[in-house]
């Protein structure tokens, strides 16, 4: 689950903008018989009202230094209306710090046709299809250019990548959990070859599930080439609504959770001096029936982006370290977390300077 609560923020901007020319796959309301997910075709984008396109990874400089990033695009429609947001971050673990930047664009001059998944935020781009991807995204003393290729079959969450809500709303979610990853990085003082591992979740419907609450989501990389995705919904009283999880094995089979496959326990707290907001921080997590448990670090505390001005959201994601036993046997590995419902929802100002085309300071 990501962020759902944009759509209304973004279509503020678009209502001067035409909708791209692009070529949309329709996608029905929920339904018995979801049209099933294929390839290259959906990695592409939907006729849907919400849509995202969500990169995270870890990448190693030939010295060894680590680095985490965030780069997503978000797309909401409503009517004729479209808007396009995108967040990038990097977690700089070498100088122990956390950078972020966001643009809002209307639909006009985003999308292309060069590839099934072609967009371009003024320079900020996502190409390819087929689970390979070619990544661009700078900000001040950050620049990255990306490949990316998947090294197993995508997971198609809840088993066919098509999650029903029970209030007459569904989504589609699939996520390319194990990917490899080449090429630059410049931090300022010139290029550094990099390389190392990403995973990349896709999420469209006409939905607007769990606005008031918020989620905790978590994507881990074991080295013993396991990867596990979990996430638990909130209701605006903190009750959890729904719980969902997949597990890949090396092969890339899939195994389905829900309520009572895992257990998700925080062992701390951190608060953020430039919001206030007070989130968990490290976790315990145990899938008993996969002899799995997981310790969950933050790589640092401080990995909150304040997107008030693209999405009305103050939200944590970062990069985490994680040490576990998987079936009687040590793994280490690498994880992302994403924290939303824990700040006040501040939608875009009506009288906001920011328009289409202006990327965010």
């Amino acid at each position: 689950m990501k962020l759902v609560r944009l759509l209304a923020c973004l279509v503020l901007l678009s209502m001067s903008a035409p909708v791209a020319a692009v070529h949309l796959q329709a996608t029905p309301v929920a339904s018995d018989a979801p049209v099933p997910v294929s390839f290259p075709r959906d990695d592409g984008p939907h006729d849907a009202n919400v849509e995202w396109w969500y990169f995270t990874g870890h990448l190693f400089t030939v010295e060894g230094d680590r680095y985490g990033f965030e780069y997503v695009i978000f797309r909401a429609r409503d009517g004729e209306l479209v808007g396009y947001a995108s967040h990038f971050a990097i977690a700089d673990t070498a100088l122990r710090q956390f950078h972020f930047d966001q643009r809002l664009r209307g639909a006009a001059g985003v999308a292309g046709g060069g590839a099934v998944l072609d967009l371009d935020l003024d320079g900020w781009t996502m190409l390819g299809g087929g689970g390979q991807f070619a990544l661009a995204a700078d900000m001040p003393g950050y620049a990255m250019r990306l490949d990316v290729e998947t090294a197993i079959p995508a997971a198609l969450h809840d088993g066919d990548g098509y999650i029903d809500y029970g209030n007459g709303t569904a989504s589609y979610y699939y996520s390319w959990t194990r990917m490899n990853v080449t090429g630059e990085l410049d931090l300022g003082r010139g290029q550094q070859q990099v390389s190392g591992e990403a995973w990349m979740d896709h999420q469209w419907g006409d939905f607007a599930t769990y606005q008031e609450g918020g989620w905790d989501w978590f994507s881990v990389q074991l080295d013993d080439e396991t990867d596990v995705m979990l996430y638990l919904i909130r209701a605006a009283d903190g009750k959890t609504l729904r719980v969902d999880g997949s597990i890949v094995n090396p092969d890339g089979d899939l195994a389905v959770l829900g309520e009572g496959d895992f257990v998700i326990s925080a062992s701390g707290e951190w608060t953020s001096p430039s919001t206030g907001t007070t989130y968990p921080s490290g976790w315990t997590i145990a899938v008993p029936d996969h002899q799995l448990s997981m310790t969950v670090t933050p790589s640092l505390a401080d990995q909150e982006l304040d997107t008030r001005a693209t999405t009305g959201v103050i939200y944590w994601e970062g990069e985490a370290i994680v040490a576990a036993t998987h079936r009687g046997v040590p793994v280490a590995g690498y994880g992302y977390v994403e924290l939303t419902g824990y700040a006040p929802y501040e939608p875009l100002d009506l009288g906001s300077s920011v328009g289409a085309g202006t990327p965010v300071p």
